[in-house]
């Protein structure tokens, strides 16, 4: 089982340490498209435009400042780089040891900057989203499609891909269609449901932890994740095509 996360959109710098070591990340035959995708991401970060054209407002401003030097940035794990609502949902801090290297071996985050990168992978803060086009780049999701697809490709055999991602960083890889399950949340109040936002990172971060820590072997196939998640949750398996992954719906109440 492979858990598919999307990077927090804020993140925590690490106050002290060494800079990136990057022969010790994972999937290195993606350093040399790292490397590119930094250097476009330092050019834009230092033009006099840079908030516009990386899309953020000005509260954001030492953020972009820091991707002018993230060659010399202190680094720290992913797990504790990545911040916000899902990665607290799935809190890595209160992990077992035992629990905390299944996450090691089992969470793949999908990045804009990085490509593809494992939870105790040593990375620096860094303001990037995969929506966004760089000069010499163009579009990260686009950019990083093929490269990802065969960075992972050794990974796509007889794996069970849980995407918690969302749309955006999903567009950057989608695994073998029949192994995957896309994890949707919704509510329902009389009958109507309707897709939430802030609660679907919430709860994905849940499932993530849930799948973590739950005993037992991990779910190989769509119907075993379902079982899983109905230890926890009221849900549903939506069946996937030959070219669209199966859909876990996770129904919350309203």
């Amino acid at each position: 089982m492979l858990i598919l996360l999307p990077p927090s959109e804020g993140k925590t710098p690490a106050v002290r340490g060494d800079a990136v070591h990057w022969p010790s990340l994972s999937f290195p035959e993606l350093n040399t498209h790292r490397a590119e995708v930094l250097e476009a991401l330092g050019t834009v970060s230092a033009h006099e435009d840079a908030l516009s054209l990386l899309g953020v407002g000005a509260s954001l401003k030492d953020d972009v400042d820091r991707n002018t030097r993230l060659h010399r940035e202190p680094a720290a794990p992913a797990h504790q780089v990545y911040s916000g609502v899902l990665y607290d949902a799935l809190g890595y801090q209160s992990l077992t040891p035992a629990q905390r290297k299944k996450a090691h071996d089992s969470v793949l985050v999908i990045s804009a900057l990085w490509g593809a990168i494992r939870f105790d992978d040593r990375v620096p803060a860094y303001r990037l989203s995969m929506g966004t086009a760089l000069p010499d780049v163009g579009r990260l999701a686009s950019f990083w499609k093929p490269r990802i697809t065969e960075a992972l490709a050794s990974l796509t055999v007889a794996e069970l891909f849980v995407d918690c991602r969302s749309s955006t960083y999903a567009a950057a890889w989608a695994p073998p269609a029949g192994q995957t399950v896309a994890v949707n949340v919704f509510t329902e109040v009389a009958g109507v449901r309707k897709v939430v936002s802030h609660f679907a990172k919430h709860t994905r971060g849940e499932v993530a932890r849930h799948l973590l820590t739950r005993r037992g072997n991990a779910p190989g196939t769509p119907a075993q994740l379902l079982k899983a998640a109905a230890e926890k949750w009221s849900c549903e398996l939506i069946e996937g095509t030959a070219r669209k992954a199966h859909a876990l719906n996770i129904i919350l109440p309203g």
